[in-house]
C-alpha cells in the first residue's frame, strides 16, 4: 500500500493512469505503486499465458536505455533514456533529475539516474525482475525498495568504492517469460545477483536455472514452501509460510473463538497453496476444523454466490481467502457477496491498496499476516526515510525488497563474484541491517523473522486502512 502525505494544495499524487503491457497484455487502471484494479470476471492467468518471441527479451531489460514502466513517463525521462542509449550520461543525469522534480514517486527513474551516475566509474551490477506488464503497481512497490537501497549505498561511497547498477527486467509473472529472463541473466557475467521474482510460480520457474548456473536469487515476495531449501543460491527476505499462517489460525480459534473455518484459495498460486496448507494444519493444531467446502479462485467456473452459500450451509464461522496476486478482484467479489456474514481472514497477498479501495466495508475486519508494517518499527529509520523519499507510506513489499538489496550489498562488500556472494550469504554469521530487524538467513535460505497480524479498519485515504492488531 502507498499513501501520499503531500500537502493539500499539491497535485493529487494518486491518479488513474494507463499502463501498457510490453507484449500486449492490454491496459489496466491502476495507482502508482499499488496493485491494479481488475474488473473482469475472467481470471488473468498472466502466470502461464504469456509467451516470448526469440530476441524479444531485449525489450524487457533496461539499464536506462528504455522506459519499462510506461505509466511513469515524462518528456524529461524520455530524453534521459535517449541520452543514456547514446552514451551521453551527463545529459541523461540532468534529464532524469529534472523528471524526478516533476514526479519523485518514480523508482525506475531513480534507478536509471544511479545507473547513469555509475556509468563512467567502476561499478558492480545486479538485476531486479518484476511484473511490470501484468502487475505494474506491485512491480513499482518492489522497485521502490531496490531503488532506495541503491541510492543510499551510492550516495554513501558505494560498495568498496564501486557504485551499484541495477538492471530492471519485466517478467510479467509469466512462467515462460521468467525462464527466458533467468537464462539471459545467467549468461551475462556482469550480473552478480537477481532480486526477484514476485509471484511464487515465477520464482519456482527461475530458481532451477539460477541454481544450476550459480547465480544468487533473492526473492522479496515469494512465500511458497517449495522454495524453502531449494538450493544453495536461492534466498528470500520473507519468513517461511508456516510462520506466517500459524498466528492467523491461532487468532481465529483462540481470540475470535471461530473454530469452523471455510477456505477459498487459488490452486494456480503456489504461495497461496502453501498458505492454505499451513493455515489448515495450524487451525487443526489450535483446536479448529476446516469446513468441507470447495472454492478455487483460479477456476473459470468460480462463483462467489455459490461459494458463500456453500460455506454457510456447512456451518462455517469464518472464511479464509488466499488469492493469486493477479486475481485479487475475485477475493473482493467474494467479500462483497459475503456482506459481513462470515468474518474474513486472508493471506499476505491481500495487503494491497486494491483490497481497501475496492473492498471498502465488505473487507472491514479482515485479518491477515504481513512480514513488516511501518507502525511496528518505531526504532527504524526506514519508514520515515521512505516517506520522505516517496512522499507517502510504503508497504511490506517495498521493505522486503529493500532488505533483499541490502543483503546483496552486504554480501558484495565481502566478495564481488557470484560464488563469493553466495558464500557470504550462506555463512551462518551473516547479518546486515534491514528495514526493521537485521536480515539473517536460515540454512533453508528463508529469512529469520516473525509476522505481524493486521486488520482492516476505518481510516486512511480510501476510508479503510490496515492497522496492526495490538
Amino acid at each position: 500500500m502507498y499513501q501520499d502525505t503531500n500537502k493539500k494544495n499539491s497535485p493529487p499524487p494518486i491518479v488513474f493512469i494507463i499502463a501498457i503491457g510490453l507484449i500486449g497484455f492490454g491496459a489496466y487502471k491502476f495507482l502508482p505503486g499499488l496493485l491494479k484494479s481488475q474488473t473482469s470476471n475472467t481470471p488473468t492467468s498472466t502466470s502461464t499465458s504469456a509467451t516470448i518471441a526469440p530476441g524479444a527479451i531485449a525489450n524487457r531489460i533496461s539499464l536506462g536505455n528504455q522506459i519499462l514502466v510506461t505509466s511513469q513517463t515524462t518528456p524529461d525521462k524520455q530524453a534521459g533514456v535517449e541520452a543514456f542509449k547514446n552514451g551521453d550520461y551527463s545529459i541523461a543525469i540532468q534529464n532524469f533529475q529534472a523528471s524526478l522534480k516533476q514526479n519523485r514517486n518514480d523508482p525506475e527513474t531513480i534507478i536509471y539516474l544511479n545507473n547513469a551516475t555509475a556509468s563512467n566509474s567502476s561499478a558492480v551490477k545486479i538485476a531486479v525482475s518484476v511484473p511490470i506488464g501484468s502487475n505494474p503497481n506491485v512491480a513499482q512497490e518492489i522497485l521502490r525498495g531496490v531503488a532506495q537501497a541503491q541510492d543510499e549505498i551510492n550516495t554513501s561511497g558505494g560498495i568498496n568504492g564501486a557504485k551499484l547498477q541495477v538492471e530492471i527486467v519485466n517478467d510479467d509473472n509469466s512462467q515462460e517469460v521468467v525462464k527466458e529472463v533467468a537464462r539471459t541473466l545467467t549468461k551475462d557475467s556482469s550480473i552478480l545477483a537477481v532480486i526477484g521474482h514476485n509471484a511464487s510460480n515465477a520464482s519456482l520457474e527461475a530458481a532451477p536455472i539460477y541454481q544450476q548456473e550459480k547465480l544468487v536469487m533473492v526473492t522479496p515476495t515469494s512465500f511458497a514452501n517449495n522454495l524453502s531449501g531449494f538450493g544453495s543460491y536461492i534466498f528470500r527476505t520473507v519468513p517461511n509460510i508456516s510462520l506466517m499462517a500459524a498466528p492467523l489460525a491461532e487468532y481465529a480459534v483462540k481470540t475470535a473463538a471461530q473454530t469452523n473455518i471455510a477456505v477459498c484459495y487459488d490452486s494456480q498460486a503456489p504461495d497461496n497453496i502453501s498458505f492454505k496448507d499451513e493455515f489448515v494444519a495450524s487451525l487443526t493444531a489450535a483446536g479448529g476444523k476446516l469446513a468441507p467446502t470447495v472454492c478455487d479462485f483460479s477456476l473459470p467456473s468460480f462463483n462467489p454466490e455459490s461459494a458463500i452459500a456453500d460455506a454457510v450451509s456447512k456451518g462455517a464461522q469464518g472464511l479464509m481467502v488466499a488469492p493469486h496476486i493477479d486475481r485479487i478482484d475475485r477475493a473482493i467479489s467474494l467479500a462483497r457477496i459475503n456482506r459481513g456474514k462470515l468474518p474474513l481472514y486472508g493471506s499476505t497477498t491481500l495487503y494491497t491498496f486494491q483490497t481497501l479501495k475496492d473492498g471498502q466495508k465488505d473487507v472491514d475486519g479482515l485479518v491477515l499476516p504481513v512480514p513488516w508494517h511501518p507502525e511496528t518499527n518505531p526504532g527504524s529509520r526506514f519508514p520515515e526515510n521512505a516517506r520522505q523519499r516517496w512522499g507517502g507510506i510504503v508497504n511490506w513489499r517495498t521493505a522486503t525488497s529493500f532488505d533483499a538489496t541490502q543483503a546483496v550489498i552486504a554480501g558484495l562488500r565481502q566478495s564481488n563474484t557470484r560464488e563469493g556472494l553466495q558464500q557470504a550469504l550462506r555463512n551462518a554469521s551473516f547479518s546486515t541491517a534491514g528495514s526493521s530487524e537485521d536480515v539473517k538467513f536460515l540454512p533453508t535460505g528463508d529469512r529469520a523473522g516473525k509476522p505481524i497480524l493486521v486488520q482492516v479498519k476505518q481510516g486512511g485515504s480510501t476510508g479503510y486502512n490496515f492497522v496492526p492488531l495490538r
